[in-house]
């Protein structure tokens, strides 16, 4: 346990960050030349494995570089957990006050005509100042800031309910190949519970609701195809068991999913790791990616989901939902 302690404790390479203290229960850290209060960093947020919030700072401290590309200029909701994993939560969208200036804001307007500011996390400094605040895993908005409406990505939350963590992949295995037939380059990643989530970046144009449509299209399709593994019944009582759901409904407007290298809040700190399609095919667990594995993983393989950020590699998701009529 120490020597993973230690792997945390390591400052991302090539930043101008000072070190996280331990043995304190409060500091001040300068991140690029931005002070950043930290605060209850004693306090146990897995028990199980004796981690603390310290050790969670620490953790997005070290994987900084590969997080931020994802989750930059996007609205962030808080999902706070200022007693820990097993503890009560609690959402947030709203940025809280007093906060640092430094802080970038990003205002929605809603159905209702209420206009929220959702914090958005463009740095290190306020990744640690977002994590701070008690929140376990980072659960940002599909779309940049200033084109909320039209979003970065097309997914499938593969959610297994009572279904082992292998029907699981195999799901995985299953959209990937009709994903491909269709053009498309899907990426996958564990969610750091019990499900996988299957990307594919596409071009800007379509808004969520298309989006939404389309995945749904889709999820139905898969689903029809193949009914001894998938399903796309959301009512519980009517699923029959065994069964993957492709939940297309988390890409309606305002849905979120946890980001990739997101800690979960869970008793084995499990992350959400993006993972080769050969992984998949081996068999890789959940459970094999924690905050204590997922910082040295990161060093010797680099971020698996780098190529989502080419944007010119994405998809014309637009054409597609010509085909199919939605």
């Amino acid at each position: 346990m120490a020597r993973s302690r230690a792997t945390l404790q390591r400052s991302p390479p090539g930043s101008n960050v000072s070190v996280i203290p331990t043995g304190v229960d409060a500091a001040t850290v300068t991140v690029d030349g931005l002070a950043v209060a930290l605060t209850n960093l004693n306090k146990t947020f897995f028990p199980e494995l004796g981690l603390t919030k310290g050790d969670l700072l620490r953790y997005y401290l070290r994987v900084a570089p590969a997080v931020i590309p994802h989750v930059a200029g996007k609205a962030m909701v808080m999902k706070r957990y200022p007693h820990g994993a097993t503890g009560d939560f609690f959402f947030m969208k709203r940025a809280p006050s007093p906060r640092p200036e430094w802080i970038r804001t990003c205002p929605i307007e809603h159905r209702s005509g209420n206009v929220i500011d959702f914090p958005v996390i463009d740095d290190a400094a306020s990744l640690l100042w977002l994590i701070n605040l008690g929140c376990i895993d980072l659960n940002p908005w599909y779309a940049p800031c200033d084109d909320f409406n039209h979003p970065d990505y097309l997914h499938i939350d593969l959610d297994p309910f009572d279904a082992p963590f292998s029907a699981v992949r195999e799901a995985a295995l299953v959209v990937r190949d009709v994903f491909t037939s269709l053009g498309m380059i899907p990426y996958v990643k564990t969610t750091g519970s019990k499900g996988m989530h299957v990307y594919v970046a596409i071009r800007t144009g379509p808004t969520q609701h298309e989006v939404w449509e389309i995945a749904k299209a889709l999820s139905h399709a898969i689903a029809q195809a193949h009914p001894d593994l998938l399903i796309v019944e959301y009512r519980v009582a009517k699923r029959p068991r065994g069964r993957v759901l492709l939940d297309y409904n988390q890409n309606a407007f305002g849905r979120t999913l946890a980001s990739i290298y997101s800690v979960r809040p869970n008793e084995a700190a499990m992350v959400s790791t993006p993972v080769t399609w050969e992984e998949v095919e081996r068999g890789c667990e959940s459970a094999d990616f924690t905050m204590l594995d997922v910082p040295v993983r990161l060093e010797r393989l680099g971020d698996l989901w780098a190529p989502l950020l080419d944007k010119r590699a994405r998809y014309d998701l637009q054409k597609l939902g010509r085909r199919l009529g939605t």
